[in-house]
């Protein structure tokens, strides 16, 4: 079983690339919660575990969770997280 962990920082329209954007600037999204995601994650069709209580290690101590993709061994986390960043700008549209 592989499990892929996509963080808020991924997505968020705020950040830098270095500062953990995976996504190009115009598919990202301002203040993305782990709720989205992982509403974004069962669209695309994979189960998910919400942990609220972790931080993303380029952002200090604020935790804004992770969200832990299981069973997605047919997909390669970039592709994923692309789509997850494209499911959330269409659910806020």
């Amino acid at each position: 079983m592989v499990e892929i962990v996509i963080w808020p920082a991924y997505i968020d329209a705020e950040l830098t690339r270095g500062g953990g954007r995976r996504v190009p600037q115009e598919s990202a999204v301002e203040d993305p919660t782990v709720d989205e995601i992982a509403r974004a994650v069962q669209q695309v069709g994979y189960d998910t575990v919400i942990e609220r209580d972790k931080a993303y290690s380029r952002e200090g101590w604020t935790a804004r969770g992770r969200v832990l993709v299981q069973n997605a061994d047919d997909s390669s986390k970039n592709d994923l997280i692309q789509a997850v960043a494209a499911y959330v700008t269409a659910m806020r549209n």
